[in-house]
């Protein structure tokens, strides 16, 4: 088993930004390992500009985002990366146990940073009713599909819940000829950034009904149409508000779950209700040494606050080690 001085999950935003953030702070020797092929995780797929106003002072895409953080990565030879790199295992002792390409390697680390991100919430998740059609995916994936793959999911489409990925979608599709009925969210308000309400709905004049649901997916080998209907201020149907739209996609926007598996593992608390880290602090976790950022630590609505606390979780896992080592 290597021993290693910072091991660091995940090469997103956040990992990266913790990662050079250690690296500035004194830390001689980072491991960061990526389980995709690329550094710059959900930024990849995310064409669309809107990042970087905060951190960069200029608007940039996702990938951009991502690239000017990995070219820095790289070009430190403190940082080694690991893509293709997938975790396994991580013990209360901060030992990983990780499989890449040919290999399972094992490593313990003095500290330890999560940057694990978050994954989609299902249909299943919010027990909408209905047959299981194909046509029914979570707006992630869909967005990788069409932005990563170049495949379309559908011709029409509804978008179930208005997260900004949803609102971000109804735009992407819409700019790909898909006919986008309507967005429905449970909520009151949108969920999403105003802007995103305003140059992904309102401009390309999709509806969005609010205080909807989407009661009930109808379709037998593909989705035909869905069922909606509207909701009181207790989310309770409101008998003889339903209609129907016709569709052949249905994508889900309905929330993310911290992927935060590893963490418990290594037996730190965790918030059932969030499945975040119960800490005093952000970054921190119940665990000496090992600390979670980004979308592991809590959900996000920019990029840029996610780099923001990210180079906090760096200089707190270097004052961390250099605690250790008796160095001020």
């Amino acid at each position: 088993m290597k021993d290693r001085e910072l091991v660091i999950v995940g090469g997103g935003p956040a990992g990266m930004a913790a990662a050079l953030a250690a690296r500035a702070a004194g830390v001689e020797d980072v491991l960061l390992l990526e389980r995709d092929q690329y550094l710059g995780g959900i930024l990849n797929q995310c064409i669309h500009p809107g990042f970087g106003l905060h951190h960069f002072k200029t608007e940039l895409t996702g990938p951009e985002y991502a690239g000017r953080f990995a070219g820095l990565v790289r070009e430190d030879p403190g940082i080694e990366v690991s893509l293709s790199s997938f975790v396994l295992k991580l013990s209360p002792e901060k030992e990983l146990s990780y499989l890449r390409p040919g290999a399972l390697e094992e490593v313990r680390a003095r500290a330890v940073i999560l940057a694990t991100g978050c994954r989609e919430r299902t249909r299943e998740m919010i027990q909408v009713a209905g047959t299981r059609p194909a046509g029914v995916y979570p707006a992630g994936l869909a967005q990788k599909m069409v932005n990563l793959e170049g495949w379309l999911p559908g011709r029409e489409a509804v978008i179930a819940g208005s997260g900004d990925i949803g609102l971000i979608m109804a735009r992407r599709l819409a700019l790909e000829g898909v006919a986008v009925k309507a967005v429905v969210e449970i909520q009151k308000t949108s969920r999403g950034l105003v802007r995103n309400v305003v140059q992904c709905l309102e401009d390309f004049n999709i509806p969005l009904y609010l205080g909807h649901r989407i009661a009930r997916i109808r379709g037998q080998g593909r989705v035909e149409r869905v069922s909606v209907v509207k909701v009181d201020d207790e989310q309770k149907d409101i008998p003889g508000s339903g209609f129907d739209l016709v569709c052949d996609t249905v994508l889900f926007s309905v929330g993310l779950i911290p992927e935060n598996e590893l963490l418990e593992m290594a037996g730190a608390e965790l918030d059932r209700a969030s499945n975040t880290p119960v800490a005093p602090d952000v970054n921190l976790t119940s665990v000496p040494g090992v600390f979670a950022c980004g979308n592991a630590c809590k959900v996000y609505d920019l990029v840029d606050w996610v780099t923001r606390d990210s180079e906090l979780a760096g200089r707190m896992a270097a004052a961390y080690l250099a605690e250790k080592a008796g160095r001020k």
